[in-house]
């Protein structure tokens, strides 16, 4: 199915180290564009956490971001060198100011590197990441999922409308085309000198080769069946889509230059504003 670039998503679990969060941003982009934002202790994720993102998304910018926070389960333990170290720093400052109080347990607590943090169990932590980025990467391409179905709706129904335009200025082009030869024919034997009907004969033609859009209409209808069978078909679509519009659009304005009456200049008017709006959300299509 269609998937927007556009999504949010974000997952927590709970460790012996504390809990373990982290949060998927999503916007559109040419292509995949992934940022980290990655606690110092968890930094060695990064690669696992790149390699399941892009296994699961082809295009859009991914901001991930993967934090650590709490005290965790696992007790704090005390630093014997750090203790050391302080206990030789307080009998020099106690030498030197013998009326100095002593130092307190919560003041012996709060110094730095006393209280040592156990070390991360690096296989369980991956193991609780992995599937903490799973989760979060189900959460994302299910958001993604449905803003593309919406996108796709919008983009049937454009494509709809466009059809319906197609179906009602095919009938006019016949008589636009011919009325507007007549005029021609008219006013070119008012001008000219009598003599010259070869010479009216291949001005007309050259009008009705430049005012058929009979090529026009139908490559439109060719690429919006094409626009139909890509978001039939689903998956990474969004620089189909865009060729698609463009192609469209080009179309549309040849449709505009050489209509032959104001009811097609209208139409092709209509089109273009409603290849402008398709353009504007398949830029959001992955």
């Amino acid at each position: 199915m269609i998937q927007s670039m556009t999504g949010y998503a974000a997952a927590s679990v709970e460790s012996p180290h504390g809990a373990l969060a982290i949060e998927l941003r999503s916007v559109n982009s040419r292509f995949l564009d992934l940022q980290f934002r990655v606690a110092e202790e968890l930094r060695a994720a990064e690669p696992m956490l790149r390699e399941q993102i892009a296994a699961r998304i082809a295009r859009g910018k991914i901001d991930c971001r993967l934090a650590r926070g709490g005290a965790g389960t696992q007790a704090q333990l005390l630093n014997a060198n750090a203790l050391q170290q302080l206990r030789a720093l307080a009998g020099e400052a106690a030498a030197a100011f013998p009326e100095a109080a002593p130092l307190r347990v919560t003041d012996i607590l709060r110094w730095p590197g006393v209280l040592a943090e156990p070390a991360l169990d690096a296989e369980r932590t991956r193991a609780l990441l992995e599937d903490l980025c799973r989760r979060a990467l189900d959460e994302l391409c299910a958001a993604r999922a449905r803003e593309g179905a919406r996108l796709a709706a919008i983009l049937c129904e454009r494509t709809a409308e466009m059809r319906r335009r197609l179906a009602e200025v095919a009938p006019l082009v016949p008589e636009a085309v011919a009325a507007h030869r007549a005029r021609l024919a008219e006013r070119l034997r008012e001008v000219l000198e009598a003599g010259v009907e070869e010479r009216i004969r291949t001005e007309i033609a050259l009008f009705a080769a430049k005012s058929d859009v009979d090529e026009e209409i139908t490559r439109l209808g060719a690429h919006l069946d094409e626009v139909e069978r890509v978001l039939a078909k689903g998956g990474a679509a969004g620089k189909r889509l865009d060729f698609l519009a463009q192609e469209l659009n080009r179309e549309a304005n040849t449709l505009a230059s050489k209509a032959a009456g104001l009811k097609i200049a209208d139409c092709a008017l209509e089109l273009k504003l409603l290849i402008e709006q398709i353009r504007e959300q398949v830029q959001n299509i992955e």
